[in-house]
């Protein structure tokens, strides 16, 4: 991270991939290289209308370019999807803390990643395949409303060819008109359809808020203890650098404690899930 916390490197929007009706890929070439590990986030600045924190969707060993993957949620996300290639918007960061992939190191690592909550996740999946004799097996469960609103669905046949990786997905529902020969339920219910020790293991949770509430349930029931199952509280962040004190968790600020906590460490606080 710079020295200056605000200091703002440009960056080109060189492709852009619409994923669904709402998210899209931005692929970013900064002026100079920015060095993140998976798991933290930048700033992301449109000139003129304002900024927000997104999570790279890229692996932290792409170094010249990135991808941040967004959702039309709001005033700045709405002005990111009216981005065209060749448009100019400016990075700064990195911020928080980063998934600890040292103590996933020779275990069987669990993803469960859902709608753009899947941007994190794909980082840090991206990010064990390239050092994928580190670990003992990547079980990935991603998880949609719909079909249409799944994402990535252009990469999924190429990680399911390979070796050591398994990759689930499901949607909530299947409209009319719409085509899925996968599984029709929650993401959490995917649970039943792997066959992981949970003992000793890591799992990496994010998505929305009812989603990582009830899968952090789930996995408990599953018989995962609270100090291995990884969260990524980024829902309320704002400034990046703990001045705005939206991200308040408790007794900790998500952009400068997290966004990535066990929960072991916030399991006492008070409304984590709102």
């Amino acid at each position: 991270m710079s020295k200056n916390p605000y200091q703002v490197i440009p960056a080109t929007i060189y492709e852009i991939i619409e994923e669904s009706p709402t998210i899209r890929t931005l692929r970013l070439r900064p002026e100079r290289p920015i060095e993140f590990r998976t798991g933290q986030f930048v700033e992301l600045t449109i000139p003129g209308i304002g900024e927000g924190p997104f999570t790279p969707s890229s692996s932290h060993y792409v170094k010249d370019v990135m991808d941040i993957t967004i959702m039309k949620t709001g005033f700045v996300t709405e002005h990111v999807h009216k981005a065209r290639v060749g448009d100019v918007v400016g990075l700064r960061g990195p911020y928080g803390t980063c998934y600890p992939l040292e103590k996933f190191k020779g275990r069987d690592v669990l993803i469960m990643g859902g709608g753009v909550g899947m941007a994190p996740t794909r980082s840090l999946f991206l990010t064990l395949l390239h050092d994928l004799d580190d670990y003992r097996s990547i079980t990935f469960l991603a998880g949609a409303r719909t079909p249409a609103d799944m994402i990535y669905k252009y990469q999924i046949d190429e990680w399911r060819r390979i070796p050591k990786v398994k990759f689930l997905r499901s949607v909530d529902k299947v409209p009319e008109g719409e085509s899925w020969d996968e599984e029709v339920c929650l993401v959490t219910k995917l649970l039943n359809k792997i066959n992981i020790d949970p003992h000793d293991n890591p799992v990496v949770v994010c998505g929305p808020p009812v989603m990582m509430k009830f899968g952090t349930f789930d996995l408990l029931k599953y018989g995962y203890a609270p100090r291995d199952i990884y969260l990524s509280m980024e829902k309320k962040m704002y400034c990046g650098i703990g001045h705005c004190r939206h991200c308040v968790i408790g007794k900790y600020y998500a952009c400068k404690d997290g966004p990535v906590f066990t929960y072991e460490v916030i399991k006492d606080e008070e409304n984590i899930w709102e």
